[in-house]
């Protein structure tokens, strides 16, 4: 090997090191030997549901924690190794550099989002992707989106990607002759912001990349029919969500809250937030939380609840008690939806006053809307398995000597993983995250 495939060996380790940390910045890498020169990233699966990786002249070891890797998680591994293959050929085996140069455009992870997404272009691992990029030039259009605001307000927009297939509930539109192509080239004219805002209205765009049409996300769902999509999403996204059940569509949406979100197969697969892509894996976190629950209503009905308060940047606590008597070590008497007098009380008026309201009441007699403006209050929603409330705006009693770990952040979460000795718990963050706790420990984050 010479110095130069050295050097760039080394190179291209760091760019999958660095490729890998950025969206799985929990788990475990470790480079721990040497392992076949070429650049191909290889697999080795282990039988504890870890992974060693060959790649560039180096073995590595990559690992879930606490957990076996998912589906998804193994194909996000191989398109950032085929990404990286296709742009070391290019450089390496030569060829036309103006031909090649359209792989290194934008963001390598934006790419590696792409490429996920859509895996065909990088079947040939002899080959050179030929065309450009329209995910990723999408992906672009919407970071460069997020950065500016018109009349003072944060730019919402989106985007409905034509997937190969044949969808026969919406025909193909031919581009007209003077399509243009959606790329960045059209932030600069103030009036493309306004044409559509991401929630109610997307540009529709071929994967040749030419902006084709203007569409209403509502009227195309409808036209999808019917699907049971694999995992619930918030009420915001519904349609975006059963836009892409068939075809392979893909809907790509820049939130008024500055987040890209990214939906594929009937469910989000990707957002970006806090500076950095999510791999959202939904469907599989979906049915841990469904099946703890163990009541897939109940499930479904807090889990939607918790995505529609995330996207009102509203914090909140679910937790779903094993067994209801547990209650009495986790909430003080006064939190508890208990019948009260018989007679009404006298002012002043304290909180356990109006709980006559929803005394008696589970989660599934409640209209979304309300449950959602119970679970804002301060403090927690408690419940059990069939979706009896428990409590609400409860202060928990934090047992943080009894959690596996010392904790170091706030108090919902605290509240949180002490909670969850005794069942499962949702907590919705301000910044529009959620996580799932079970067990004293956080299980998995959205």
């Amino acid at each position: 090997m010479t110095p130069t495939l050295d050097v760039v060996h080394a190179l291209y380790r760091d760019f999958l090191e660095r490729g890998i940390r950025h969206f799985f910045p929990e788990h475990r890498l470790e480079l721990i030997g040497e392992g076949e020169p070429q650049p191909m990233l290889q697999f080795h699966h282990q039988t504890d549901g870890s992974l060693e990786m060959d790649w560039c002249g180096g073995r590595y070891f990559f690992a879930a924690p606490a957990r076996a890797l998912s589906e998804h998680e193994l194909r996000l591994l191989g398109a950032i190794g085929d990404v990286l293959a296709a742009r070391y050929r290019s450089i390496v085996f030569g060829g036309s550099a103006a031909s090649a140069l359209h792989l290194f455009r934008g963001l390598p992870e934006d790419r590696f989002v792409s490429a996920f997404l859509d895996h065909r272009p990088y079947l040939d691992q002899a080959a050179i992707p030929a065309d450009s990029d329209a995910i990723a030039g999408a992906i672009e259009v919407l970071r460069e989106s997020s950065l500016l605001t018109y009349e003072n307000r944060r730019i919402s927009t989106g985007v409905l990607l034509l997937g190969p297939a044949p969808d026969p509930a919406h025909p193909r539109p031919d581009p007209p002759p003077e399509a243009l192509p959606y790329n960045s080239d059209l932030i600069g004219v103030k009036s493309f912001h306004r044409l559509c805002d991401g929630i109610k209205t997307v540009f529709l765009v071929n994967r040749a990349g030419q902006l084709l049409d203007l569409i209403d996300i509502h009227d195309w769902s409808r036209g999808t029919g019917r699907c049971a999509l694999a995992a619930p999403t918030a009420a915001l996204y519904h349609c975006h969500s059963v836009a892409t059940y068939d075809g392979g569509h893909f809907c790509l949406v820049l939130s008024p809250n500055g987040e890209i979100k990214i939906f594929a197969d009937g469910v989000q697969a990707f957002n970006f937030l806090g500076g950095r892509w999510r791999l959202t894996d939904m469907a599989q976190k979906y049915r841990a939380f469904d099946k703890s629950v163990g009541y897939p209503v109940v499930a479904e009905r807090v889990f939607r609840s918790a995505l529609n308060m995330s996207e009102s940047r509203r914090g909140g606590l679910f937790v779903i008690l094993d067994d209801p008597r547990a209650s009495a070590a986790l909430v003080s008497p006064g939190d508890m939806l208990t019948h009260g007098p018989e007679l009404p009380p006298e002012p002043p008026y304290s909180k356990d006053n109006v709980h006559y309201l929803l005394c008696g009441k589970t989660v599934l007699d409640l209209e979304p809307s309300v449950l959602e403006s119970v679970a804002r209050m301060d403090g927690a929603t408690v419940m059990d398995r069939a979706g009896n409330l428990l409590a609400v705006g409860a202060i928990l009693r934090n047992e943080t000597h009894e959690l596996p770990q010392a904790v170091a952040e706030g108090g919902r979460t605290t509240a949180a993983m002490s909670a969850s000795r005794f069942g499962n718990v949702l907590k919705i963050s301000e910044d529009g995250s959620v996580t799932y706790y079970r067990d004293g420990a956080a299980a998995w984050e959205i």
